[in-house]
C-alpha cells in the first residue's frame, strides 16, 4: 500500500488532480515505521487493525476510527483477512482557518473513536467515512473533491466541538465559553508563529489577563497538554521541517528553533519523537 517510501517518509502519490488518497485495503501486509505530512484516518470495516504510534498500540475493532495527525511515525499491522479504509487527505490548504492548527494539535498525535467514547459523534463519523470512500471510488462525479473536503470539515467540526464541550463541561467557564475559546485560538496562533521565541507562561497568561495558574489550568483543559508541553511540540515539529534540508546543522535547528542548548533540543526530540535529531535525518535520508 505504501507506494513511495524513502527512509520512512511516505510520500502521499494523490488521486490525480487532487490533493487526496484513500484505500479501500483488504492487504494482508504489515507496514513498517513510516510517517507523512498528511492525516491518516483509518476505520476497519472488516476484522480488526492494529496501530502502533508513539509507545501505544491501539487494537481497532471494526468501525473503530482512528485519526493520526501529520508528521506522527506509526507502525500498521494487518491480519489474514479483513478490509478497512484507509483515508490521507492533505490538511495543508485547510490551514488558513485558524481552528484547524489548534485542533490539530490538540489531537496529536492521534485520536481514537469508539462508540463508547464518542457516542454522539461516532455514528456520524462513521457514515461520513463511508460517504468520502464511496465518493473517492465514483468514477465521473462532479466537484467530487470539494464534496469529499467538506466532510472531512464536517469531521473535523464534530471533533472540535466534542472536545470544547467536554472541556467546558465542569470548568468554571460555563457562561463564557465562547470568549475563553476565542482566546485560546488567538493564543494557540500566536504560540504557532512565534514558538522559536522565549515563550514566558507568565506574559503569556497576561496577554490573556489571567492568572498563570489559573491560565495553565484552562490551557490544559483546551489543549489536553501543559503549556510548556505545547510550546515544545510546536518547536519540535518546526524543527523536523529544518532537518529535512541536510544543509542545516543540528546545533543550529536547536536554537532556530528555541531551544537554549543542544543537549536540550537532543532531548526534547527524543522524548516527542523516540529518536534523536540525528536519528530522524538518518532515517528521512537512507
Amino acid at each position: 500500500m505504501i507506494e513511495s517510501l524513502n527512509g520512512i517518509f511516505e510520500t502521499v502519490n494523490y488521486k490525480q488532480s487532487t490533493s487526496l488518497k484513500l484505500y479501500n485495503n483488504d492487504e494482508y501486509e504489515d507496514y513498517p515505521p513510516h510517517w507523512h505530512t498528511t492525516m491518516e484516518i483509518i476505520m476497519p470495516t472488516e476484522n480488526i487493525y492494529t496501530v502502533e504510534c508513539g509507545n501505544q498500540t491501539h487494537i481497532l475493532r471494526e468501525n473503530d476510527i482512528i485519526l493520526i495527525c501529520p508528521c506522527c511515525i506509526h507502525t500498521l499491522y494487518a491480519p489474514r483477512t479483513g478490509r478497512r479504509i484507509i483515508f490521507q487527505p492533505n490538511t495543508a490548504s485547510l490551514r488558513f482557518m485558524k481552528d484547524i492548527e489548534p485542533l490539530l494539535n490538540i489531537l496529536s498525535p492521534l485520536i481514537l473513536i469508539t462508540p463508547e467514547d464518542f457516542p454522539t459523534i461516532h455514528g456520524r463519523i462513521r457514515e461520513l467515512l463511508i460517504e468520502i470512500k464511496e465518493e473517492y471510488l465514483s468514477v465521473a462525479s462532479s466537484f467530487s473533491e470539494v464534496m469529499i473536503y467538506s466532510k472531512l470539515l464536517e469531521i473535523i467540526t464534530l471533533i472540535g466541538r466534542n472536545h470544547a464541550s467536554r472541556a467546558e463541561s465542569g470548568s468554571a467557564i460555563i457562561g463564557q465559553q465562547k470568549e475563553y475559546m476565542e482566546k485560546f485560538l488567538n493564543i494557540c496562533d500566536y504560540i504557532e508563529a512565534h514558538c522559536s521565541e522565549d515563550l514566558n507562561l507568565d506574559d503569556i497568561a497576561n496577554m490573556c489577563g489571567f492568572s498563570k495558574f489559573y491560565f495553565s489550568r484552562l490551557f490544559k483543559q483546551f489543549t489536553n497538554i501543559s503549556f510548556y508541553k505545547y510550546v515544545n511540540q510546536k518547536r519540535i515539529t518546526k524543527a523536523t521541517e529544518l532537518l529535512i534540508d541536510p544543509k542545516n546543522s543540528i546545533t543550529d535547528v536547536a536554537l532556530n528553533c528555541g531551544f537554549s542548548s543542544l543537549s536540550s533540543f537532543i532531548r526534547m526530540f527524543k522524548i516527542i519523537k523516540g529518536c534523536t535529531p540525528t536519528d530522524f535525518r538518518n532515517m528521512y535520508c537512507s
